[in-house]
């Protein structure tokens, strides 16, 4: 134990609301059971089991309104993982369940044995002939897979919402669409291959030239048995008939029973059958698809309408023109959405019965434009609209800003609404299809029916394709509001099967709440066949019982999630997993997601409970200490959830008085602080990298892990005491060298200026020369004691650069330019909460500008590049992507290379400051995939603009990462 570890009773709520009807019970605070985790172990190695209680419970929460907490979890690494672990549980009886996002809506990914992660080993995307087709591991998303084709101006044809955050293994295994793809554009449709592990164990390639042959020898029932079935459909003219139909709408309900119509072979029948499957029929370990086009030019309006029904009949004249996408989002959506970052507050005035249609035409090329143009105009002049309130306007647009806004709010659709749930209940997300000629019809019953029982759900939809999504919130812990759920699942599903002829699940997959209704649907034949088809494929029922195929009438209800109420800042959670790819740590520890899962379940226990006490043990370094604070889950959450800022408060909350004036006494003298790191790093020079390594990690053990930092090999020496000369009467900017400047040197190799001479040659080189203050020591943008939740040590540091800002700029006259991205956020924004009311004035009138922003707005005009550069590999950091400018990054080093490389990859370092040095496994974890990036290529240069994620990058790719303006100065320097 270390003199200065946390307590973990610090962190334990001060009012739980347990006992909770569905809390993980005492028996269980040990984790897995025994028997299983030797079992497992001793099959595939210690690091692939996770069995702590911790980890079960940060599991068994995904997108949907249930809950199950798993047995143990396996974190398979490769296709013979996944054999292994599927033969071991056929061999003795157990249940499994793949897991890969985790942003599936109806339980698809949660299971009560053995659950398998089938995300953080299975990324990767490999682009095939220009673009045509493109290879992809199941647990890459969607939004990377099209980061890497849009430079071929191409795209994978499913567009989900979720497309950020939801995978391709997940969106294959539920035949996810979305706002574009319709019936045509799916996976079914689209997918030319998959590589599949069996419930046997076997491997299939579809692509093989010799898979049905060897599919036979190694599966011989399996074989015959699929053709067996396909010749028994194919001789059933009245089935034929009925399966066809149905797939004239968008239908993800129950397995895919085209497949046996479309394929000829027992393995394309396997291929088809796979879509949709849901993790019932195997493993997708690889898929290639055949790709769209990108189709750039954009033709986008939000239009509104007097109502629901109104809006419904102007579908049909967008569909006839040719629009690409028609969604629908019905008054309570709209002003749900506006607490969506970005979009314009005055949504929240909108009136309930107003309803409205997001409409775009997509073009490959100016003439195709120009008639979508004369299209669009020619029906909106046909319209009734809604007048417009406030920032409405009801027009078609192409600005890129206003285009993203609106789909920005259709993609927030769930956690909107989500957010303005009733406190503590429980979210159910619905989707089903119409004739899209009677969606307006759907629409009117929809709305009747809700009345009915009592909701008050939002509607929103792909109403292009007579797809309508809508949400129902109720307290799962109360059994009457349980019941009045159940009751309009009743009558719902006799609406859509009854009087439209409908899909139950048009995208979202059958999932554990539509399992009753699935016969309903496609009545008692072909549900028999469904049955024979998961025999077949899977006799013992090993995978995921109850997500497809269900017996028992009310399956639907077993396993609700109640939703205890936490800390203010993330109590809105709807567990979507949206933060879930930006984290940091998420391949370390836990996930912003899963930090807020486990908090609830202390929330679930009553006082002095095991589960508890096991739950706070691991929660100080898998949940607070592993936050690497960066926030940037408040960028990708719709609506703006902060977990990196409860995760700041519980390090607060952990300090003790002596702790927090202690941290004030240090940001009182930093200067005294500036001139000991400098010493440090001048000895780091002199001394061995492993000498170094030994003593701090002897520190770390003897003192705290969270107050001594490790010693890494990238770790510059220090930089220049001497700062540039500069004339504060002809500078027309101030320019504040960040701490970090002050104190570290460019990588090792990189001759040159520095980069506070490199900012001000190149600014004077354009004709914007700069001032650099003379008494800067000591001061700081308080980043050091904000991260650590140190309150009072930031109140004394933030005061005081603002003091100092106010004097150096005259009062705020000139800008101020910082030279690190993280501390002109930290100046720009994180400092106002602890400023006195004084400095808070001063600092409303401060100009705060990054110094990219500076150089792409106000130097790129007035500079020649002489000293071209080839190629260019850019960092934006999570600081950058809060400012906004990432793309000003980008537009730097456009400006100064040839060819600019910004890696798929790319996220937050995990830096953070000095929590790389805390916990340089944070960054490690958190660079893993964009380090493969970057040292799969070479480049001339490696830029960011933050020198501590300069060093976190170095640290992980063993590259010379330095700031783009020492590049810029370099490139610009007049021939000689």
């Amino acid at each position: 134990m270390a003199l200065f570890d946390p307590d973990p009773g610090k962190l334990r709520p001060a009012r739980a609301g347990g006992p909770a009807i569905d809390r993980v019970p005492d028996e269980r605070a040990s984790g897995t059971p025994d028997a299983l985790r030797r079992d497992l172990v001793g099959l595939l190695g210690p690091g692939k089991v996770l069995h702590t209680l911790s980890d079960l419970v940060k599991y068994a929460s995904d997108a949907s309104p249930y809950r199950f907490v798993p047995n143990v979890v396996v974190v398979a690494e490769n296709t013979d993982d996944v054999a292994l672990v599927l033969r071991y549980a056929r061999e003795h009886g157990r249940e499994i369940v793949f897991r890969a996002a985790g942003t599936s809506l109806n339980g698809q990914a949660q299971g009560r044995d053995i659950l398998v992660d089938v995300r953080r080993h299975w990324t990767g995307v490999e682009v095939l002939g220009s673009g045509a087709e493109v290879r992809v591991r199941p647990g890459t998303t969607v939004g990377r897979v099209n980061l890497a084709l849009a430079r071929h101006g191409r795209l994978m044809g499913p567009d989900p919402a979720s497309s950020r955050a939801c995978t391709v293994g997940g969106v294959v295994a539920n035949n996810a669409s979305g706002m574009t793809a319709g019936i045509t554009r799916n996976s079914y449709r689209l997918l030319s291959s998959l590589t599949l592990v069996l419930p046997s164990g076997t491997v299939v390639d579809t692509a093989a030239p010799d898979a049905d042959e060897l599919l036979s020898k190694s599966e011989p029932e399996l074989y015959t048995g699929l053709l067996a079935l396909k010749a028994e459909i194919e001789a059933d003219s009245a089935l034929i008939t009925r399966i066809r139909a149905k797939y004239e709408l968008k239908n993800t309900n129950g397995y895919r029973l085209d497949s046996f119509l479309d394929g000829s072979t027992a393995v394309e029948i396997l291929r088809g059958l796979m879509v949709g499957s849901q993790g019932t029929l195997g493993f997708i370990a690889e898929t290639v698809f055949k790709t769209v086009s990108l189709d750039r030019l954009t033709h986008s309006a939000l239009l509104f309408f007097p109502d629901l029904t109104t809006a419904a009949k102007a579908v049909p004249l967008f569909n006839d023109a040719g629009a690409r996408a028609v969604e629908l989002m019905d008054g309570n959506t709209l002003r749900a959405c506006a607490s969506v970052d970005g979009v314009p507050a005055d949504w929240a005035r909108i009136p309930e019965e107003i309803a409205a249609l997001l409409v775009e035409f997509r073009a490959p090329d100016e003439a195709a434009h120009q008639a979508n143009q004369q299209a669009a105009a020619g029906i909106l002049a046909k319209l009734t609209l809604a007048v417009p309130v406030g920032s409405v306007t009801n027009r078609f647009v192409e600005d890129p800003a206003t285009v993203r806004m609106y789909w920005h709010a259709r993609e927030a659709f769930m956690t909107a609404v989500g957010k303005a749930r009733p406190a503590g209940s429980t979210l159910i997300t619905e989707d089903f299809a119409v004739p899209p000629s009677r969606l307006a019809e759907a629409c009117e019953a929809l709305s009747e029916l809700q009345r009915r029982h009592g909701f008050d759900a939002a509607v929103a939809g792909h109403a292009a394709h007579g797809n309508l999504h809508f949400l129902l919130a109720f307290d799962a812990a109360m059994p009457e509001e349980v019941q009045r759920y159940a009751g309009f699942m009743d009558d719902f599903c006799a609406m859509v099967v009854q009087r439209f002829d409908g899909s139950l699940k048009a995208e979202h997959a059958t999932g554990r709440n539509m399992t009753p209704f699935l016969e309903s649907e496609w009545g008692t034949r072909a549900t028999e066949l469904m049955w024979r088809i998961k025999k077949i494929l899977d006799p013992q029922g090993t995978l995921a019982p109850g997500v497809v195929l269900d017996h028992d009438p009310r399956a639907h209800l077993r396993g609700l999630k109640t939703i205890p109420g936490i800390e203010a800042v993330a109590d809105p959670c709807i567990e979507c997993g949206f933060c879930e790819p930006v984290c940091p740590s998420r391949d370390l520890t836990t996930t912003p997601r899963q930090r807020i899962v486990l908090r609830r379940e202390m929330m679930r226990q009553p006082a002095g409970s095991a589960v508890m006490d096991s739950l706070l043990e691991s929660y100080g370094y898998d949940a607070v200490d592993t936050c690497a604070g960066d926030s940037t889950c408040k960028i990708a959450c719709p609506v703006a959830i902060d977990t990196g800022a409860m995760m700041k408060s519980f390090r607060h909350q952990r300090h003790s008085p002596r702790e927090e004036r202690n941290a004030a006494r240090v940001a009182e003298r930093f200067s005294v602080v500036e001139s000991s790191v400098r010493g440090a790093l001048g000895i780091g020079d002199h001394t061995g990298d492993r000498v170094l390594e030994f003593l701090t990690s002897a520190a770390r053990k003897a003192v705290s892990p969270e107050l001594v930092p490790a010693w890494i090999s990238s770790i510059p020496g220090p930089a220049r005491t001497r700062l540039p000369d500069t004339d504060r009467q002809s500078a027309v900017a101030v320019y504040y060298v960040a701490c970090v400047n002050r104190l570290f040197a460019g990588p090792d190799g990189l001759d040159g200026p520095s980069l506070p001479e490199a900012i001000v040659q190149v600014s004077r080189r354009a004709g914007r020369p700069v001032w650099v203050p003379p008494n800067m020591a000591g001061s700081c943008c308080a980043t050091i004691w904000h991260s650590k939740g140190y309150d009072d040590g930031n109140t004394v540091m933030a005061n005081r650069i603002v003091e100092r800002a106010w004097e150096w700029t005259d009062h705020g006259r000139l800008p101020l330019i910082v030279d690190a991205s993280s501390c002109t956020l930290g100046i720009g924004n994180e400092v106002r909460p602890y400023l006195t009311p004084d400095n808070t004035r001063r600092h409303q009138a401060l100009t705060i500008v990054d110094s990219l922003a500076w150089a792409a707005t106000h130097l790129l005009p007035h500079l020649t590049v002489t000293h071209r550069i080839d190629t260019a590999v850019v960092h934006p950091t999570c600081s950058m992507r809060h400012l906004g400018s990432d793309e000003q990054l980008r537009t730097v080093a456009e400006f100064l290379a040839r060819d600019v490389h910004v890696p798929v990859y790319a996220e937050c370092c995990g830096f953070a400051g000095d929590r790389g040095l805390l916990h340089k496994e944070l960054t490690e974890a958190a660079t893993k995939h964009e380090a493969a990036e970057v040292t799969s290529g070479t480049f001339d240069a490696y830029l960011s603009a933050n020198r501590t994620c300069e060093i976190g990058m170095e640290h992980a790719t063993g590259r010379p990462y330095h700031s783009a303006l020492i590049a810029l100065e370099r490139a610009t320097r007049p021939i000689v």
